[in-house]
Parts: structure tokens; sequence; C-alpha cells
């Protein structure tokens, strides 16, 4: 397993982990416009792409995620496929896709796992990198 946080074009972090051949990458951006710190709202926009770099197809079954706020409250999501979809990877096949996460908390770390599935019956989980929610001008690191 590897994470590697690097930087983007845009200065956005990239979060990235590869497990089995599987390569998750996350861009993060705050969204100003659906956000009220006024009512304790902030929303994040995330952008995930999983790479397949292994030999053999997978297919994404399902996803677990824990959201943890500046509070260091907590919350466990988990649901079939992602964006409802459960796509199928060959070997060099990409996918992505974009969701949002709210928060009560100007900052907080996402992390998480997804349920793939081989073709020969083989379940494993590929790590989602641990991911910092951010306010711009805060300081990136994860919580």
């Amino acid at each position: 397993m590897r994470r590697v946080p690097r930087r983007t074009s845009r200065d956005h972090p990239v979060y990235e982990a590869t497990t089995r051949g599987i390569v998750v990458r996350v861009v993060i951006d705050y969204l100003p416009a659906q956000s009220d710190p006024v009512e304790s709202r902030y929303v994040w926009s995330y952008t995930i792409e999983i790479e397949n770099r292994g030999q053999e197809t997978v297919q994404l079954i399902s996803r677990r995620w824990r959201i943890t706020d500046a509070l260091n409250r907590t919350e466990e999501v988990a649901g079939p496929g992602v964006v409802g979809e459960q796509p199928r990877l060959k070997p060099r096949e990409a996918f992505r896709y974009t969701s949002g996460c709210p928060l009560a908390t100007s900052s907080g770390e996402m992390r998480g796992t997804y349920q793939m599935l081989t073709d020969e019956g083989e379940v494993f989980d590929a790590e989602v990198p641990a991911f910092s929610l951010h306010l711009p001008d805060a300081r990136r690191v994860v919580n």
C-alpha cells in the first residue's frame, strides 16, 4: 500500500493510495457558494479517480467512508458502488467521479475503502487515502 500527497497545477492537493495495483487518487475543492459559515455548514467536493494498474479485472462492489470533523465527531457511511455505479475495470482502465461532503466544522478528514471483486471471485479492500477537508487558506494537512 502506497500513499502519496502531491499538488495539482491549481495547487489543490492530490491524495493517492495504491492497493494491489488499484490506484485511488483524490482531489478536493471547497465550495463557498454551497457553504454557510454562519450556519456552521461547510461543503467540499471531491473528485476520485480509480485506476487499475494491476493484471486482473476488478469491479467496485461497495464503499465504506469514515468522516471526521474538527471536533472529532465521526460518521460512518457505507453502501453499494459509488454515485449509483459499480464500475468494472480491466487492466489499464480508470473510472472518475465527483461527489460532495458537508461538515458542521471548517475542517475535517475523510478516509475509506472500496470493496473490489476480481473475475476469479476474490474480494479485497482498496484503500481510499485519508484526505483533508480544509478552507482554501488553511494549513493543508490531514487532520
